[in-house]
């Protein structure tokens, strides 16, 4: 490190430090709290992101078996192995268990009431707002730091501005040198502040968009899977390249037509 560089290290380190110093107990429980928002928006960052990595690949994976299963049981069978670990898994085994088991009992209950299609809308839908719920959990958090921390950074500056200058008076200093030094430590509380609710924001927008794609999706494989599940769905075979022998080409699901959600 170059003297320059090391000049300027020791004046930031004695700023803030005499920052502190002059902190009373509400500057510092303010700074506590910027730093207790700061942890938690990086907590939240880190593990929602691992956790939005972790479900594409559990969604792609599930979108792969299911459309290349040959019959909706099959689905089934496959859900009954693996335990749904995506919203996608998660909306299709709620589904053919609620379809079988209007299918099997029929209307015991008033919450069973109606049609298959009606019954199995209905438990479509909750599956969905449950999913939704945890998909924006944390969010909240985000959008409070980001929305508070610059006013929490701000009034800490107003705080420390207004002792700073009441200290200046009462010593009977008031030429520029002595005004700078205080008012420029307190404005270290607004710098703080921005510096909490720029990452809080920028995640809140990211993870926003990410949730909404993920909805869009889910929502359009709920049309398909209520239109297999009411519909019926059939098997085609389909030959992957030219000149494969009849009875050997993969067995895949087809969507039939039927009414959406």
């Amino acid at each position: 490190m170059d003297p320059v560089q090391a000049v300027q290290v020791a004046q930031q380190t004695a700023g803030f430090a005499s920052f502190l110093a002059q902190s009373d107990a509400i500057g510092k429980t303010l700074l506590l709290i910027l730093v207790l928002m700061s942890i938690a928006t990086w907590y939240l960052i880190v593990t929602k992101a691992i956790s939005v990595a972790l479900e594409k690949r559990r969604i792609a994976r599930f979108l792969e078996v299911f459309w290349n299963a040959p019959s909706i049981t099959a689905v089934q069978a496959h859900l009954e192995e693996h335990h749904p670990e995506d919203p996608f898994s998660h909306l299709a085994w709620h589904a053919i268990t609620a379809s079988r088991h209007h299918q099997q009992h029929g209307t015991n209950k008033l919450n069973e009431a109606g049609s298959t299609g009606d019954f199995l809308t209905r438990a479509m839908r909750r599956v969905i707002d449950e999913d939704t719920t945890r998909l924006e959990s944390g969010l909240t958090v985000l959008a409070s730091v980001g929305s508070t921390a610059p006013f929490i950074g701000l009034f800490g500056t107003v705080w420390g501005v207004y002792h700073a200058l009441i200290a200046i008076g009462l010593s009977g200093q008031g030429t520029l040198d002595k005004v700078a030094g205080p008012v420029g430590e307190a404005l270290i509380m607004t710098a703080l502040g921005l510096a909490v609710a720029i990452p809080a924001v920028l995640a809140y927008n990211a993870f926003v968009r990410s949730n909404r794609l993920v909805l869009a999706r889910l929502d359009a494989f709920a049309h398909d899977l209520y239109s297999l599940l009411t519909t019926g769905s059939h098997v085609t075979a389909t030959n992957a390249a030219s000149g494969d022998a009849a009875g050997q080409a993969p067995m895949k699901l087809a969507t039939a037509a039927g009414e959406g959600i």
